[in-house]
């Protein structure tokens, strides 16, 4: 109680959301973005995922590209591509889950391993989780990663904006935190989506007319602003601006087999999750024992 991270099912998703307008988001101004690295570094420590990247070698020259990983939950990588007059320019992009407001991994999730909080963060719990992989293949921008060596304690991994270390306790993502230029601003949906129009407005040679995450997806909790046109520094651009779990649903519900498979799914849960249990309190006891 009182930390504003209570966590509500997907069959429950609409009816106790909050506003969305007080969403906690964050708006990434792309120009400004130097490449630094630095909110990398920062959501390592956060979060305590291996610091294994040299993410300071050669800068600001340029780096192998990073990927998302179960353990690694933001990169940034430039992006080279033609801005609006045709000129090819290279563009620093950060990224990590969107944090959809009506998000389709929590609605595909069919053991409630992904959660949407009432802060509004999408959180991930490896305890529940049997590694069915289906948010993986319904994020709509391809960012929920599989530990594919991790054998029966598989996990998933993704960004879950610092909820329960950070945004708990009032304090903005480590990533906003610790951007040196304010290409990051953390705040309010609807103080952040003002703000990007009033930029656009007073710049308007300056910024695409576009907030990127406004729309895409139903709208998400990151929004982002550019001088080039985002499908031409590697924004997905085919994103659907509906909310996507209505349509996730209707789709699933007409595909007989895919019933039967849920069903069957559902059936060999238990069965999972007593078989981890039990392992765990077998390495528990070994463990003990050695320690005797």
């Amino acid at each position: 109680g009182g930390t504003g991270l209570t966590v509500i099912s997907a069959g429950n998703l609409k009816a106790h959301a909050p506003s969305y307008s007080e969403t906690p988001s964050v708006l990434v101004d792309v120009t400004r973005c130097i490449g630094c690295r630095s909110c990398m570094r920062a959501c390592k420590q956060a979060n305590g995922l291996p610091d294994n990247v040299d993410l300071t070698a050669d800068f600001p020259g340029s780096w192998d590209p990073q990927d998302l990983r179960f353990d690694q939950w933001t990169v940034v990588n430039p992006v080279t591509g033609c801005n609006e007059d045709g000129i090819e320019v290279t563009r620093n992009i950060k990224s990590q889950c969107m944090q959809c407001l009506e998000p389709t991994c929590v609605s595909v999730c069919p053991v409630g391993a992904m959660t949407k909080s009432e802060a509004g963060p999408i959180l991930y719990s490896a305890d529940r989780c049997i590694g069915c992989r289906y948010c993986m293949m319904a994020c709509p921008f391809d960012v929920p990663k599989f530990e594919w060596d991790g054998g029966m304690f598989a996990v998933i991994g993704k960004c879950q904006m610092c909820a329960h270390t950070r945004l708990a306790e009032g304090r903005m993502p480590a990533c906003v935190e610790s951007c040196p230029t304010g290409a990051l601003k953390f705040g309010q949906r609807d103080a952040l989506l003002f703000e990007a129009r009033a930029r656009i407005k007073t710049h308007p040679e300056k910024y695409v007319n576009h907030i990127y995450g406004e729309n895409e997806a139903g709208g998400t909790a990151w929004l982002y602003l550019s001088d080039v046109p985002f499908e031409n520094i590697g924004f997905k651009s085919n994103v659907e601006t509906a909310p996507m779990p209505p349509l996730t649903w209707e789709v699933l519900s007409k595909i007989p087999i895919m019933a039967g498979a849920m069903a069957g799914l559902f059936g060999t849960v238990a069965w999972s999750l007593n078989r981890r249990e039990a392992a765990e309190q077998r390495e528990a006891a070994e463990h003990q024992e050695v320690s005797e």
